[in-house]
């Protein structure tokens, strides 16, 4: 079964008849501002509404994460957790086909309403496993945006991380890509002050997540160690800063930070945070040690399909 949200297919196949996971009232709101106004008056209800979930979900500045990356204009893509659609939109600009996924319908619908001129954009809603396990397509890149810290949550194996990521590989057609944003949980903001981005304890990614389940990220030296273990040995990492959420420069290890120019350091717009030390000289210290990669803020990683060897 599906429903046509202008020209969005919402795919209801794979759904279950029930949101488990939702935000509460924020998300109706939502689901008003976009049935009610075009996305160029987005940025003036970011600044009337003076409301996180509000900028979070509608920023254009989300995109950036991905709107520099190179994609073919035939390419399609496999958006994982495309929740309320702040990353599909581009997607559909750049690509000629996306399949986003989302679990909650309530999300998918606000997707929908927000990205309602793309004739290229299919919003599966369901349970990630179920639709993976009946999506036959395969795709030239799957996307994990602030997705892959919870594969705990939607692989319930030992080997979460590496079920998942084969989960994945298997949707990728011969020499496709995985891109995956996540926080460093080394990044330069939690030492200085902010809370961990999922949790919102401080410090908590920095002692190794003590009180948390179900969710982690990690360091740069932890990631790279963890797709080698997988067998996913071609990649590259990207350091969007200040944060892959609202990136203003993607800076990679052909072009990394002068002294000086990481000054955009006021994260945590969600919460209260410290202030317990000037980053921006922290950072010029670092950048000095030719240590940036570890300490930053956040990482986008392009992952290279694994190659599947059968004896």
């Amino acid at each position: 079964m599906s429903e046509r949200i202008g020209k969005v297919t919402l795919n209801l196949d794979y759904y279950d008849g029930q949101d488990f996971y939702s935000d509460g009232a924020i998300e109706e709101h939502l689901l008003q501002l976009v049935k009610e106004n075009e996305p160029d008056l987005y940025q003036d209800l970011i600044l009337r509404e003076k409301n996180w979930a509000v900028m979070y979900h509608l920023s254009e500045q989300r995109e950036n994460i991905l709107a520099w990356y190179p994609m073919e204009p035939s390419a399609s893509v496999l958006e994982v957790g495309a929740g309320c659609g702040a990353i599909s939109g581009i997607l559909a600009k750049k690509a000629g086909r996306v399949v986003a996924n989302d679990l909650s319908k309530m999300r998918s619908t606000i997707n929908a309403y927000k990205n309602k001129d793309a004739d290229n954009l299919e919003i599966m809603v369901g349970n990630f496993n179920r639709v993976a396990d009946n999506l036959e397509e395969t795709f030239d890149y799957v996307t994990l945006i602030g997705v892959f810290e919870y594969a705990k949550t939607y692989i319930q194996e030992p080997d979460a991380y590496g079920v998942f990521l084969d989960k994945i590989n298997r949707h990728l057609k011969p020499g496709g890509k995985i891109l995956m944003a996540i926080e460093n949980r080394l990044g330069m903001k939690y030492f200085a002050g902010c809370k961990e981005d999922h949790v919102g304890k401080y410090f908590e990614g920095i002692e190794g997540y003590p009180g948390t389940d179900g969710v982690e990220t990690f360091s740069k030296r932890e990631l790279e160690k963890l797709l080698d273990e997988k067998g996913y040995h071609d990649y590259k990492f990207y350091y969007p800063y200040p944060d892959y959420k609202f990136a203003t420069t993607i800076y990679s290890d052909e072009y990394l930070p002068k002294k000086g120019e990481l000054r955009n350091n006021m994260r945590n717009f969600d919460s209260d945070r410290l202030l317990l030390f000037d980053e921006g000289l922290a950072f010029d210290g670092i950048i000095d040690a030719e240590l940036f990669p570890h300490f930053s803020n956040s990482f986008f990683v392009e992952i290279g399909k694994k190659e599947e060897h059968h004896a």
